[in-house]
């Protein structure tokens, strides 16, 4: 009886042991599918980016179309759409081509019926201009003027020309800036500082014979300055008019003469005789021209460098004003508040405060970053400036300071956990050999928890450069005319707006005039802003891992 009981349940806890091996293989193989799924969706997404925003920079061919009525038409095939007959509809058989021309035909793209097409070529004389407006334009060369003066005729001869030329206009066109930002820059902020100083003397309360000599001082510099700006005035003038002096003569596709000024073309290509290689020549030059050039026409062409360097110096800032600020309140929870009711019930905020909406964050930076404390600032320390604000308006001071409270909850997490998974022999020994809790906590225990620290860091960083809702309010803007950093004191202008890749990727996919033309763009600042990201969390997760390969006799 009793070995028939033993022999039951062994059976009974064999094949519980059976089932549960099976059941744990089986939710093995589950969460490594789940996880490959993952990886799956992940790298499709990427490899989505990659060719839509890579596609951005390669230039197809242009196709001229003759039609049926006589008509020709220029550009880019960008779609094509084949659509079977129905009963309630005839069947669709047409091309979508992106036409540029913009100022000639008001449109950027057009469609049209297979059926209506009598011939199809691809002429290796046709040219697309890059220009500074209007976007792209398609067409035929026919001659190049300076005034009255014809400097070259027929297609050849102005191509031949042109490339020299445009690299003439480009070399003048730095030079204008150069101009514009160097020394009218200069004399401009010179003259501003002198406004200001005119406006605090004359709001300081000195006696009326020393304010009105100092008054005479400023005056008389100003009058100099003023001096100097209307000379580099009138020189830039004349450099602009140089700039336009000489003007192209294009035709479209259907016979229509355009005079464009050979100052306004950026490049000047001819598609359809570029092989392989010069096409990817050609889109190594636009990567390079879209990562280091300034925006143009609403954004939606040009470069985009000051998006680039708005998010790396904002999502930096609010790394140096999070870690601080994270690290002392996870070390007072974890090694010096005394563990009750109050510190769950900070605990239970923290966590609370990773679920607020970002917008609410950035509402509360307008209330109190923006309006309290930089109001106050200018009352304090700009009078002279006021109603014009200085601090009071929305700067990437205040937009790295905002972001900053949105992710000191990970930070704080972040650093508790690595603060924990310090040995307590360690903090033991330290103390048995003398030091204080300050210097144990200072030398041995935060050295330890590091890694644990960057981890959180990684992740608030990552959250920051993808975040725009709260940025929107407190000082990000569509088109920042001087960056954050420059060659002027104090060179780092914490009360200046800034450009975001992530806003710029909203304004040009919902905001610009022509979605459809724009949509490549959008892909092509998205693996940017992803690449970015990628970077800065790579010099982040190097950095942990030096330390945790420095620390791991620590155990941590």
């Amino acid at each position: 009886m009793q070995n028939d009981e033993k022999t039951s349940h062994a059976s009974l806890y064999g094949g519980d042991r059976g089932w549960s091996e099976r059941f744990g293989h089986a939710f093995t193989w589950l969460c490594g599918g789940a996880l490959a799924l993952n990886v799956l969706l992940v790298l499709g997404i990427l490899s989505l980016l990659a060719w839509k925003g890579f596609g951005y920079f390669w230039q197809e061919d242009l196709v001229e179309f003759t039609l049926k009525d006589g008509s020709k038409v220029l550009g880019e095939v960008w779609e094509e759409e084949i659509v079977a007959a129905t009963p309630e509809h005839p069947a669709v058989d047409r091309l979508r081509l992106k036409i540029g021309n913009r100022d000639v035909n008001g449109l950027d793209f057009v469609w049209i019926d297979r059926a209506d097409v009598v011939s199809r070529r691809e002429p290796k004389d046709v040219v697309l201009l890059e220009r500074l407006e209007w976007g792209n334009f398609h067409g035929y060369l026919r001659e190049i003027r300076r005034g009255d003066q014809v400097l070259a005729q027929g297609s050849e001869a102005v191509w031949q020309q042109l490339g020299p030329l445009l690299a003439t206009k480009e070399a003048e066109r730095e030079e204008i800036h150069a101009l514009e930002k160097g020394a009218i820059g200069a004399i401009n902020y010179e003259i501003e500082k002198l406004r200001l100083a005119a406006r605090r003397l004359e709001i300081s309360g000195l006696p009326a014979a020393e304010r009105e000599r100092r008054q005479a001082e400023i005056d008389k510099t100003l009058q100099e300055r003023e001096a100097e700006f209307q000379q580099l005035a009138d020189r830039l003038f004349q450099m602009r008019e140089a700039l336009t002096a000489e003007t192209l003569v294009a035709a479209t596709a259907s016979g229509e003469t355009k005079e464009i000024p050979v100052g306004g073309i950026v490049s000047a290509i001819r598609p359809d005789d570029l092989g392989v290689l010069g096409k990817l020549a050609l889109q190594g030059k636009r990567i390079r021209q879209f990562v280091v050039d300034d925006p143009r026409e609403s954004n939606t062409e040009g470069g985009i460098f000051p998006a680039i360097f708005g998010t790396v110096m904002m999502v930096f800032l609010m790394a140096f004003a999070v870690a601080p600020l994270g690290v002392v309140a996870a070390v007072y929870l974890r090694e010096y508040a005394k563990q009750g009711l109050l510190v769950r019930l900070v605990r239970i905020a923290v966590n609370n405060l990773a679920g607020v909406p970002s917008i609410v964050f950035g509402v509360f930076g307008l209330g109190f970053f923006v309006y309290l404390i930089g109001g106050s600032l200018d009352k304090l320390l700009y009078p002279e400036a006021l109603p014009t604000p200085t601090f009071g308006t929305g700067g990437i001071l205040w937009a790295a300071l905002t972001l900053a409270l949105l992710t000191v909850p990970v930070v704080i997490v972040a650093t508790e956990e690595g603060l924990a998974a310090v040995p307590r022999i360690v903090r033991e020994g330290s103390l048995a050999l003398g030091a204080t809790k300050f210097e144990t906590i200072r030398k041995v225990v935060l050295p330890a928890a590091a890694p644990g620290i960057l981890t959180g860091m990684i992740l608030a960083m990552a959250r920051a450069a993808g975040e725009v809702a709260p940025l929107m309010i407190v000082g990000m803007v569509k088109l920042a005319p001087t960056l954050p950093l420059d060659g002027r004191p104090p060179f780092l202008h914490l009360e200046r707006k800034f450009m975001h890749l992530g806003f710029h990727i909203f304004d040009v996919g919902f905001q610009s005039p022509n979605i459809e033309a724009t949509t490549p763009l959008v892909f092509a600042t998205a693996l940017l802003l992803i690449t970015v990201v990628t970077l800065m969390n790579l010099l982040a997760i190097g950095l942990r891992n030096h330390l945790r390969r420095k620390y791991a006799g620590s155990a941590v």
